[in-house]
């Protein structure tokens, strides 16, 4: 008598396996060709049979864990119910479209959003800039101070003028292209570094914004005490204009990240942290891509275009591009919308 009562759940656990095996099978088999490819891939049966292959199997997960049968089934069908319901009411958005709505909404939307940080960021740049530019105009010495002999490259107080033109126009130099990257990757590190830091109140990212604007001023003292000021103006523009403005936008995002932990309002610290990062991080992934794209810019502009005039176009078209990407044309939008 006790062994028959034993064996009976394991009986009625083999009949309950066999009776509906086929249909967990079956939404095993949809669920998965969804996950791998998309539902445009199901046939039109498997469509109109899923709903009900998903209700069965929630049927027979309920009468598994009431019935207490194997542990291993009631795992499966969990989990095969899981992966079904996340397939069926979950919003499942193509790549394509994803990469779509980045350049088309979130990417712009959290740049506008960031417009005070911004132009906070501007004009600590350039205000540090002129604060440079001044004080190297006034006293040479001052340019040691601000950069360093490595990043400097030559381009110093004692450089001469002849020098300085063949650093902005002389294409066969072997020391350019070094330079080049050298100064990429260092702006490319003000900008991630402006972003990462600001979590401490924003304090490093001021900082970093404030020196970035200082080197900028002085390398411009330089230049324009040998009458190549409107030159070297030039040559930053058609590049600098992106890069700059990239960098703008990740002392930005660093900002705001840094004021939402300092004065988080009603939210906890950790909270306001992650609401402002969510913004914040959108808009460095698009500063990553101006910095590439500013790198293609003074690469194009260092080897093939040496009119002042021309670079100068190039750079401001650039900068009034990015304008109307981030603010007017999603105002237009917008308008066309209502």
């Amino acid at each position: 008598m006790n062994a028959l009562a034993l064996s009976r759940p394991m009986v009625n656990a083999t009949r309950f396996r066999v009776a509906h095996e086929a249909d967990w099978a079956r939404l095993e088999q949809v669920v998965t060709l969804m996950e791998k490819k998309s539902i445009r891939r199901l046939s039109d049966d498997d469509l109109l049979a899923l709903p009900a292959l998903y209700r069965t199997t929630l049927s027979s997960l309920s009468v598994a864990r009431d019935t207490s049968l194997d542990r291993a089934l009631i795992t499966y069908l969990e989990q095969l119910c899981t992966r079904a319901y996340f397939q069926i009411y979950g919003v499942q958005t193509p790549a394509g479209r994803q990469f779509t709505l980045f350049f088309a909404k979130a990417w712009p939307e959290a740049v506008r959003s960031l417009w005070r940080e911004t132009l906070i960021c501007i004009a600590l740049t350039l205000g540090a800039a002129i604060v440079a530019y001044m004080l190297i105009r006034s006293d040479p010495s001052w340019f040691y101070s601000i950069i360093p002999e490595g990043l400097a490259s030559g381009r110093d107080p004692t450089a001469s003028a002849e020098f300085l033109r063949s650093t902005i126009y002389d294409k066969e130099q072997d020391w350019l292209l070094p330079f080049a990257t050298f100064l990429f990757t260092h702006n490319s590190e003000v900008a991630i570094f402006s972003f990462a830091l600001g979590f401490a109140f924003a304090v490093p990212t001021v900082l970093l914004i404030l020196y970035n604007g200082l080197m900028l001023g002085a390398l411009a003292a330089v230049f324009a005490s040998k009458g190549l000021g409107p030159n070297l103006a030039a040559w930053l523009m058609i590049h600098g204009t992106t890069e700059i403005f990239a960098i703008c936008i990740a002392g930005a995002a660093g900002m705001r990240i840094g004021m939402a932990v300092a004065f988080p309002g009603r939210l906890s610290r950790m909270e306001a942290a992650v609401r402002a990062g969510r913004v914040a991080a959108t808009a460095m992934i698009g500063v990553i891509l101006m910095l590439a794209v500013a790198g293609i810019l003074e690469g194009v502009g260092r080897q093939t275009i040496l009119d002042d005039g021309l670079r100068a176009l190039i750079g401001a078209a650039m900068f009034a591009s990015w304008l109307a990407y981030f603010y007017v044309l999603p105002t237009v939008r917008r308008g066309h919308v209502r």
